[in-house]
């Protein structure tokens, strides 16, 4: 399902649709669009100081969710937040959120298709180059250097990491930093794979996490999958 989209929001659906399988619901919302008031229970874990740029995003994140419900045949449910941010999802389900300030998407399926999922979208703009060290290994870094776009190819690792972070995080309910998962970049097949740098229960170290990427109408969208 997808409302109130303009050409550049379909552009972006599109963009993203093709990262998954046909079972995965895709939905996308703009914050920039006067998104729907959450459930009241949505609301209640929102800050009640949180900024308006902060409450728009949350509101069309929720709003993607609840269409993707739709999209599966589920009624839309309030989709909660944990301890440690990550959405509670409604049972039966498995999902991930992810937006900015002119961008959000959600993806979900049914828990017996897929153990967990990952999405994230940035926008389309270089990594400043302070923020290397903390979210790029050193061989990362090296590789980033023989690139003749390093600073958006740097942004791809961070978002790949944010989405395959995600993806276990069902799983493992661990919190790490960026150091936690070191990439390969497959750049003709848009494709990546993150391994772990350190155990993280029920995944040894090593443990690998496939994914893809896209790139166009301003954002950087990646995507990760676990299936049964």
């Amino acid at each position: 399902m997808i409302t109130e989209l303009t050409a550049q929001d379909t552009q972006r659906h599109a963009l993203a649709r093709v990262l998954f399988e046909e079972d995965v619901a895709l939905a996308v919302y703009n914050p920039l669009a006067n998104p729907p008031r959450p459930f009241s229970a949505e609301l209640a874990c929102l800050s009640p100081n949180a900024v308006e740029k902060r409450q728009r995003e949350f509101a069309a994140g929720r709003a993607a969710a609840h269409a993707a419900m739709g999209d599966l045949g589920y009624p839309a449910q309030p989709v909660l937040v944990g301890d440690k941010r990550a959405p509670i999802w409604p049972k039966g389900l498995t999902g991930s959120i992810t937006h900015t300030r002119s961008c959000a998407m959600a993806v979900l399926a049914r828990s017996d298709n897929l153990r967990g999922l990952g999405i994230d979208v940035e926008e389309d703009t270089p990594l400043k180059n302070d923020l290397l060290p903390a979210i790029c290994s050193e061989r990362e870094q090296a590789w980033l250097k023989s690139q003749s776009n390093p600073g958006q190819l740097a942004k791809v690792i961070f978002s790949a990491k944010e989405a395959a972070y995600k993806c276990q995080y069902t799983l493992s309910q661990r919190f790490f930093g960026f150091d936690g998962m070191e990439l390969e970049l497959d750049l003709a097949q848009g494709r990546f794979q993150a391994r772990l740098t350190a155990e993280q229960p029920p995944f040894a170290r090593g443990a690998t996490f496939d994914g893809q990427f896209a790139v166009g109408a301003g954002v950087i969208v990646t995507a990760a999958e676990l299936r049964n």
